[in-house]
């Protein structure tokens, strides 16, 4: 998937959840009353980025979920699989993370534990502050708690499937969601605590590549359009005699080796699918 035209300064939907804000972080603004729990970047020029960047706002704990892989969804007929990351950038004290499942499950210790409830307490809760940064492979099963804003960088599919949502009058996918998860404890080389001052790649393939930097001009291997994420500062590109800029809370995708130019002390989120 590719967008038709670019530079293109994204266009911001919010998304509302039953466990989001009411009040967002800046440089965020609820227009309204209900809860806000994610920001989406879409592309209004042409076909579907292949990568998809929320911001995400909890006040309560996400469902307990899973994505299938590529190969898993091609198998169901469906276009493709969901593999993400996540960095933090603010938490609240207490505030945790659920990756992967304390000990190994077999599919019926899975099904069982979502439906009597016991999947939460089997969970991994790791406590997070701003930095941290997770790799979530397909198949892992995983939650975000309360009290966290992150940045997700994601395979642009909206493919989710819940084993638990703690009472919520929501649907399941238990069928779905066990036949595709892993559940067992979490250990991926990608984890770590981020320091926002240094350039450093993130993210390496296989199906997307993802640095930090400072230098708008840094550029990715791999297909189509590249993502620009300001997380702190801005960044412009030339549109003719007129200049686009972003800042902090929106998006830009470019072609690579565009001409662009951050602003002093920005920081970047660089994001192009493999």
């Amino acid at each position: 998937m590719t967008v038709a035209t670019a530079p293109e300064k994204l266009a911001t939907r919010s998304v509302e959840k039953p466990w989001g804000r009411a009040v967002l972080p800046a440089p965020f603004v609820n227009p309204g009353s209900d809860r806000i729990g994610e920001i989406w970047f879409e592309s209004e020029a042409g076909d579907p980025l292949a990568l998809m960047v929320k911001y995400l706002f909890t006040s309560e704990k996400l469902s307990i979920q899973v994505h299938p892989s590529d190969a898993q969804a091609h198998a169901m007929g469906l276009g493709g699989g969901k593999e993400e990351c996540w960095l933090v950038l603010d938490a609240e004290p207490g505030a945790t993370l659920g990756i992967g499942t304390l000990h190994p499950l077999s599919g019926e210790e899975l099904r069982a534990a979502s439906l009597n409830g016991e999947i939460e307490a089997l969970m991994d809760w790791k406590p997070v502050q701003r930095g941290d940064f997770f790799y979530i492979p397909a198949g892992t099963v995983h939650a975000i708690g309360a009290g966290v804003s992150l940045i997700e960088i994601q395979q642009n599919a909206d493919i989710t499937y819940r084993l638990y949502d703690y009472g919520r009058p929501r649907e399941l996918h238990l069928d779905d969601g066990v036949a595709v998860s892993v559940a067992a404890p979490y250990d991926h080389p990608l984890q770590q605590c981020v320091d926002f001052s240094v350039d450093q790649l993130l993210v390496d393939g296989p199906l997307f590549q993802l640095r930090l930097t400072g230098d708008a001009n840094e550029t990715l291997a791999g297909s189509g359009p590249m993502i620009v994420v300001p997380v702190e500062g801005d960044v412009s590109v030339r549109m003719g005699d007129t200049p686009l800029t972003v800042a902090a809370g929106e998006c830009l995708a470019v072609e690579p080796n565009t001409p662009m130019e951050a602003s002093s002390g920005a920081r970047l989120l660089l994001a192009r699918a493999s």
